[in-house]
């Protein structure tokens, strides 16, 4: 179990990351492009946090085969992408709404 809550924990923020690390997302959340060093560092470090999950994802309890952690990890990282997501549509909406 705690396998599955570190596997999403780890994907949230690499979701988060990979899309700060687009320019229209930057302008989105923070107001601003950031340089690109920056954008290549949030890029990097949300494959290496991917990477990571799938590691702890593969990481199965004995027994288990490592196709079924695959299957768990497409889940997780779908889990996590489509709350990135929410949470970027939300703060979109809450900024077009006229105070």
């Amino acid at each position: 179990m705690t396998g599955h809550v570190v596997c999403l924990l780890l994907s949230l923020p690499a979701f988060a990351c990979l899309a700060l690390a687009m320019e229209r997302h930057q302008q989105d959340v923070l107001g601003r492009a950031l340089a690109p060093g920056a954008t290549r560092t949030l890029r990097l470090a949300g494959w290496a946090l991917l990477a990571a999950s799938l590691a702890v994802a593969l990481g199965t309890p004995a027994g288990a085969t490592w196709s079924l952690g695959l299957v768990a990890w497409f889940g997780h990282i779908a889990a996590a992408a489509a709350v990135v997501l929410l949470a970027l549509v939300v703060n979109a909406r809450r900024k077009a709404r006229p105070s």
